[in-house]
């Protein structure tokens, strides 16, 4: 890029919430012709038919485990008919694409001087890209990643939840996310008041911390926003160690909640990281 997308006011309000605090930016990147509809389409032809997920975006915040069904289009037809087929697409780790690698890589750099010192090597480090249709629901869930959300076009309100809230995201909910996938979370409308709503127009940013848990409303317009994502040393152990405390709950015990930030969970990682490989060497 010939320009610097996080102005370095951003990139120190960064410093002052990463990597445990949500945090608005504003980034330069609105208007980039690697995010226009066109090019998207495009971009989806290059990808596998895996990583170009169309869901209906007309249902309830708290879904249900089995989550948001699929509208039952193609990627040309989503995007091109987004502004009326109440839906919402994402193209999962663009990076696979050489050009969109290059944009991803460009932008960690800018804030990569915030990262490492906090957290170490900006690992894993892939891209996601969401088409949305108005008024359409992302329901409430967690990823387990270090995420910025660019907002390139459109409005969208994302309320973020307290990520240490083990009511908002039970033990029992997170260790069967880290064993099967299962992203969606189970929800209360008394959970509400909880969340801080961010809302995100062209040019806004919004750092969510990992296993955040929260959930996205569309604005009255059709959508493109851009996520930048990374795992951490920190994220692995943390997700490890809650894994191993899934062993220990089969067991009958109680475990403990792994730490937040910058509590380390190197022991149970450790056990975890043992026990995969006593079961993959039998």
């Amino acid at each position: 890029m010939s320009h610097q997308v996080f102005m370095p006011d951003a990139v120190a309000r960064l410093a002052t919430a990463y990597p445990e605090s949500p945090q608005r930016l504003e980034h330069g990147l609105a208007g980039h012709p690697l995010l226009d509809p066109e090019a998207l389409i495009a971009l989806a032809e290059r990808m596998r038919p895996q990583d170009t997920l169309c869901f209906r975006g007309d249902v309830p915040v708290g879904v249900g485990k089995d989550g948001a069904p699929r509208n039952g289009l193609g990627v040309a037809e989503t995007v091109r008919s987004i502004e009326t087929n109440k839906s919402w697409m994402v193209l999962k780790a663009v990076d696979q694409d050489a050009a969109y690698r290059v944009l991803l890589d460009e932008l960690l750099a800018e804030i990569e001087s915030v990262a490492r010192p906090a957290t170490g090597a900006m690992l894993r480090r892939e891209a996601f890209i969401f088409v949305s249709s108005p008024g359409s629901v992302t329901p409430f869930h967690l990823d387990p990643e270090h995420n910025i959300l660019l907002q390139i076009s459109g409005e969208k309100i994302m309320t973020v939840f307290p990520q240490d809230d083990e009511e908002l995201a039970s033990g029992e909910a997170q260790e069967a996310f880290h064993a099967a996938g299962d992203y969606t979370l189970g929800w209360r409308e008394e959970f509400a008041p909880r969340g801080t709503a961010y809302r995100l127009a062209p040019g806004d940013a919004l750092y969510v911390p990992v296993k955040a848990p929260h959930w996205v409303k569309n604005g009255d317009a059709p959508s493109i926003s851009l996520s930048i994502t990374w795992r951490s040393e920190w994220s692995y152990e943390e997700a490890d160690a809650r894994a191993f405390n899934s062993l220990l709950r089969r067991v009958g015990l109680k475990p403990r909640a792994p730490g937040r930030w910058p509590r380390r969970n190197t022991a149970k990682a450790i056990g975890w990281r043992l026990y995969r490989k006593f079961v993959k060497s039998r």
